[in-house]
């Protein structure tokens, strides 16, 4: 224990020039609270990239041993995005009101410009 303590010095820099990629210079401009900082950052990153390593692994192992015809397990599944009340709330404001304006022929131009029968009540 007592040796390592005598070349802390070293372990450092040579840990910052490796992993960080950082010059001699740019190690000795830094406080002892920022190499703390650097290291535990360094430390939550490499946590991270095994993680999603380890992630991508399982999941490949899961794809490769799954049942004939099962669908593939997405490494990243998708995920519904926030929705804007505000902003939905004001679109549905200002379509009420053009229809009381204008009334609903702006449906039938979309179905028509896109080659599709206008849907009738009772799916008929």
């Amino acid at each position: 224990m007592e040796l390592a303590k005598s070349y802390r010095y070293e372990m450092d820099l040579a840990f910052f020039i490796v992993r960080i990629g950082m010059s001699k210079k740019e190690f000795d401009l830094l406080t002892e609270k920022e190499k703390m900082f650097i290291r535990k950052e360094h430390e939550n990153k490499f946590l991270h990239d095994t993680t999603w390593l380890r992630n991508a692994a399982l999941n490949a192992i899961g794809n490769a041993n799954r049942k004939k015809g099962k669908k593939f397990i997405d490494l990243f599944a998708k995920k519904a995005h926030k929705v804007d009340k505000d902003y939905n709330h004001d679109a549905v404001k200002n379509v009420l009101e053009i229809e009381k304006k204008k009334g609903k022929s702006w449906v039938e131009k979309i179905f028509k410009a896109n080659g599709v029968k206008n849907p009738q009540k009772g799916g008929k």
